[in-house]
C-alpha cells in the first residue's frame, strides 16, 4: 500500500512540474512569441534625425493650420526651405536631396500615430489647452535615428498608435470629459 502512495505522489509531482512548465511555456509563447508574429517591422523610406534640427521648434516643421487644426507631416516644400543642396555627406541627406526635393516628390512616411477610422482626434483642442507635444508623443527632439516602424499583421495600424487608455488616463488626470462620443464618430 505504501509503494502505491509513493508512486501516486510521485506522479502528482510529475504532473505538477509538467503544468508549471505547460504554463511558463504558455505565458513566454503569449507575450514573447505571439507579439513578435503579430507585428512586421517595415522600413521608413529614410531616417530623419531630430538632433540635427534642434535649433527649430516642432512646430517649425509640424505645424498647425490657423483653425488650430494639425498640417500633420510636412510636405516636401518645407524641406525645400533648408535642403535645396545638400546639407552633409550622409546618405539619408543624398537621398532626400535627389529623391525628393530635384524631383519634387512627397516622401513616403510610415505615419506612427495613424488612428483608427472610428476615432476622430484634433490637435486643436488640445494646443488651446496648452498641452505640449512630448505628452503625447515623447521627447523626439532628442533622437538622432526614428525607431521602428512596427505595424500589426492583422489591422494595419502602427505598434506606436495612441491607445485609448492613455486619452482616458490624461482626461481624467485634467478633468476633461471622457464621454465616447468625444472621440468616437
Amino acid at each position: 500500500m505504501k509503494e502505491e502512495n509513493k508512486s501516486a505522489s510521485g506522479k502528482g509531482v510529475m504532473g505538477g512540474i509538467i503544468f508549471f512548465a505547460g504554463f511558463i511555456l504558455a505565458l513566454i509563447i503569449g507575450w514573447v512569441v505571439f507579439p513578435n508574429l503579430l507585428y512586421s517591422q517595415k522600413p521608413q523610406p529614410m531616417n530623419f534625425n531630430h538632433v540635427a534640427h534642434q535649433d527649430s521648434s516642432c512646430e517649425d516643421c509640424h505645424a498647425f493650420r490657423a483653425d488650430g487644426t494639425y498640417a500633420g507631416i510636412p510636405k516636401v516644400e518645407k524641406c525645400k526651405e533648408c535642403h535645396e543642396s545638400p546639407m552633409g555627406s550622409t546618405e539619408d541627406e543624398r537621398k532626400l536631396v535627389e529623391e525628393y526635393i530635384q524631383k519634387d516628390t512627397e516622401i513616403p512616411w510610415r505615419i506612427y500615430s495613424w488612428q483608427p477610422d472610428n476615432v476622430y482626434f484634433s490637435h486643436a483642442p488640445h494646443k488651446a489647452k496648452k498641452v505640449e507635444c512630448k505628452e503625447c508623443h515623447g521627447i523626439m527632439g532628442s533622437e538622432k535615428t526614428l525607431p521602428a516602424y512596427k505595424d500589426n499583421r492583422i489591422t494595419g495600424y502602427s505598434k506606436e498608435t495612441m491607445k485609448m487608455i492613455v486619452c482616458e488616463e490624461c482626461h481624467a488626470e485634467r478633468g476633461v470629459n471622457n464621454e465616447c462620443e468625444l472621440c468616437h464618430k
